[in-house]
């Protein structure tokens, strides 16, 4: 992982993780009724997920998603973790002029599931049990959609950190996901499987050697920008945070949403200021010239963004305002 003058070193970001906050509600049941016997119809197509605090169903074009609460993460405003370089003043009034806490800065973690007619897409993993009790909600959140996580077909991952690929593996250290192949760039790939325990473990990673031995099997990389299914998934080179980060663009023709990973973090300060330095990106210079053009050229174009940082479920476009941009959540 590259450094620069403001490269926070990622055992600063481990401490700061240990301060993630517990995200949890209660799960929505609903009852069903009995099936009409009268009914001889053919079967119909599967329901649409419930919606509830942890599950967001929505479309993109002809193909059915959900976004999916794995949990959520806070930071202190210490400039240690976002707008490295600069003093928590000036992040602190960002924050208030957008209504929220001052003293800290607040991420979702949410995972994307995307449906096409033969397959089931799963984009990132969420935390698993790397990050304590605040995250790894994944499971609960695909129980309440009705997913069984032995149909998810296709695993695409952003990036190795431990928030985007701990949910690929269960407590025991066996896949969650047994039947799914675990598409990411070659370069991701490399750098995930090269990584020594001291980093691993700085990433958010433990038991590094046991999970990439379990994942290996499983693991198809790609070259950068490579149409992964066609017609419905491609990925999208995004510099800077990791060395083999992707985006990927869901869907064909206009109706397509853009999964923009780890590109932007913070739905106020990394999209009004995308140029300030954040203690994730290990190349802090190059990711932020991507942020910034990816926010300028995304607004521009209208398309739909899916950020997994941003508040629940994520889902929104980049608006021009001024001199600047600003998030609209759908």
């Amino acid at each position: 992982m590259s450094r620069t003058p403001t490269r926070i070193p990622h055992s600063l970001i481990a401490l700061a993780i240990a301060t993630t906050l517990a995200a949890c509600s209660p799960k929505n049941e609903a009852t069903q009724a009995p099936p009409d016997p009268a009914a001889a119809a053919p079967a119909a197509e599967p329901a649409a997920a419930p919606q509830s605090a942890d599950v967001k169903p929505f479309a993109i074009g002809e193909l059915s998603a959900m976004a999916l609460r794995d949990g959520a993460l806070e930071f202190p405003n210490d400039n240690q973790v976002f707008g490295v370089g600069h003093a928590p003043e000036e992040v602190a009034a960002l924050l208030g002029a957008a209504g929220e806490p001052t003293d800290k800065l607040q991420l979702s973690l949410q995972p994307l599931l995307v449906k096409s007619a033969d397959r089931v897409l799963l984009f990132d993993t969420g935390a698993g049990g790397n990050f304590g009790p605040s995250a790894g909600k994944l499971p609960a959140s695909l129980a309440a959609a009705g997913v069984d996580p032995q149909s998810v077909t296709d695993i695409f991952i952003s990036h190795a950190h431990g928030d985007h690929v701990g949910g690929l593996v269960n407590a025991e250290g066996m896949l969650a996901f047994p039947n799914a192949t675990i598409h990411m760039s070659e370069p991701e790939w490399a750098f995930l499987a090269g990584l020594d325990p001291e980093k691993a473990k700085a990433i958010g990673l433990g038991e590094h050697e046991k999970f990439v031995a379990a994942i290996t099997p499983k693991v198809a990389a790609f070259p950068p920008n490579a149409e992964i299914v066609p017609g419905v998934v491609k990925a999208v080179e995004i510099k800077g945070h990791t060395p083999g980060h992707s985006g990927y663009l869901i869907g064909s023709g206009e109706d397509t949403l853009l999964y923009i990973g780890d590109a932007a973090h913070h739905s106020v300060v990394s999209v009004q200021h995308p140029v300030w330095p954040n203690g994730f990106d290990g190349d802090a210079a190059t990711a932020a010239a991507s942020r910034k053009a990816l926010i300028e050229q995304n607004a521009a174009s209208g398309q739909r963004i899916y950020a997994v940082h941003f508040p629940f479920p994520g889902l929104g476009r980049f608006e021009k305002r001024g001199d600047g941009y600003a998030w609209v959540a759908e």
